[in-house]
């Protein structure tokens, strides 16, 4: 299974699996051109890896490095993982995010968060097989001044 970091020539193709990713969720927000520019912002940074899987790419992985103090090293943070429904049952999803554990370790990570809905059992079997496991409860506040019209 081809899984490979993706570059700034990739920008439109890691884009559009999250716009894909947006759809499957059921959100409107945000709109295509807000997603690839954020991602040609985000993907030639150094606390920013996309991986893409697939050929041709049929799954993306956006993992996000910050230094946490309590481990004194830097964590990584499993931001999106989604695999198109054509290639899901292939064992992409499992080397995309196999993948993203062994750049995490490359990078000197100790430490690797993720979070998906309580729902989605076939994720949670995915993270839990390669060594992910609960922690905590993981919550979320919205400052609504600052979210744009449309947004779930």
């Amino acid at each position: 299974m081809t899984v490979r970091v993706a570059g700034p020539a990739d920008a439109e193709v890691v884009a559009r699996l999250l716009c894909d990713f947006r759809d499957h969720e059921r959100r409107h927000w945000p709109p295509d051109d807000a997603m690839l520019a954020g991602v040609e912002r985000l993907i030639g940074r150094d606390d920013v890896d996309y991986l893409l899987g697939g050929d041709p790419p049929a799954g993306v992985v956006q993992l996000r490095y910050r230094y946490g103090v309590w481990w004194d090293a830097e964590d990584c943070h499993v931001e999106d993982v989604f695999v198109r429904a054509e290639a899901r049952g292939t064992g992409l999803g499992r080397a995309l995010v196999s993948f993203a554990i062994e750049r995490a370790r490359e990078r000197g990570c100790r430490r690797l968060e993720l979070d998906t809905g309580e729902e989605n059992a076939p994720a949670q079997g995915l993270y839990r097989s390669l060594g992910f496991r609960p922690s905590g409860v993981f919550m979320r506040c919205r400052i609504d001044e600052n979210v744009p019209d449309g947004w779930g």
